[in-house]
């Protein structure tokens, strides 16, 4: 009986478009020539006629660059490199009815850990207003005890934790993740009755916030999103 020979391990064979190459060769050469904002880049001709394409492959691969918006076209001065808005992309997808069940799951999950981050930057930026402002959205709760209202008070909470930091960028982001807070209330919902309370409520979090201190608050929030990470836990088993 002949011994079986094993099979070659091979790497799959990926197909790259002359537009994907011509994308890798223009970053190197951004990078090489270290160029800053509002810098010009080669004329579409020029670049044509460096790389040996055509100026279609050209058009293509600057597309990329311009839906990025890494790059844009000045009167007189031709393309120019630009700051990138590096949110666009992600408010073009972070939508729930465009993404699959197990990426909204993680998405869930990278919320919970920027919130249990939030410490530093909470406790170097709030103000007194800050913290005046929390407490006015804590007492609404009182005598409210609906689901839709319990939703958009956690929102409104969080959203404000998030506006203290003072940082755009986190804002934004934590923005974009808003439509995910009924995607996971509709899944915790379908496999159980709602989870239960953290041990630390939005009251408690003000009061931690007022007189505690980062490592405080750390725990203070792990208490209060505590039900989730549990439930977490028991789907990933």
């Amino acid at each position: 009986m002949k011994k079986k020979v094993d099979e070659p391990d091979f790497e799959p064979i990926v197909t790259v478009t002359r537009a994907e190459l011509v994308e890798e060769q223009i970053r190197a050469y951004l990078k090489k020539k270290k160029l800053k904002l509002g810098d010009p880049i080669p004329k579409e001709t020029e670049l044509a006629e460096s790389l040996g394409v055509s100026r279609n492959v050209i058009r293509e691969a600057l597309s990329r660059f311009r839906m990025l918006g890494l790059i844009e076209s000045r009167k007189k001065r031709g393309m120019v490199l630009t700051k990138p808005d590096i949110m666009n992309g992600l408010e073009r997808v972070l939508d729930p009815n465009l993404l699959d069940r197990e990426t909204l799951l993680d998405i869930f999950e990278m919320r919970l850990v920027l919130e249990m981050g939030l410490a530093e930057l909470l406790f170097i930026k709030k103000t007194p207003k800050d913290v005046a402002d929390l407490e006015k959205i804590v007492h609404k709760k009182s005598g409210q005890n609906s689901i839709k209202f319990n939703l958009e008070h956690e929102v409104e909470f969080h959203s404000r934790l998030y506006e203290i930091t003072g940082n755009e960028t986190l804002h934004r982001f934590q923005r974009l993740l808003l439509p995910i807070f009924q995607f996971v209330t509709d899944e915790e919902a379908h496999h159980k009755k709602p989870p239960r309370k953290g041990k630390v409520d939005h009251q408690q979090l003000v009061e931690i916030i007022k007189d505690g201190n980062p490592l405080s608050f750390r725990q203070g929030m792990y208490d209060h999103l505590e039900p989730h990470f549990e439930w977490i836990s028991q789907r990933k088993k």
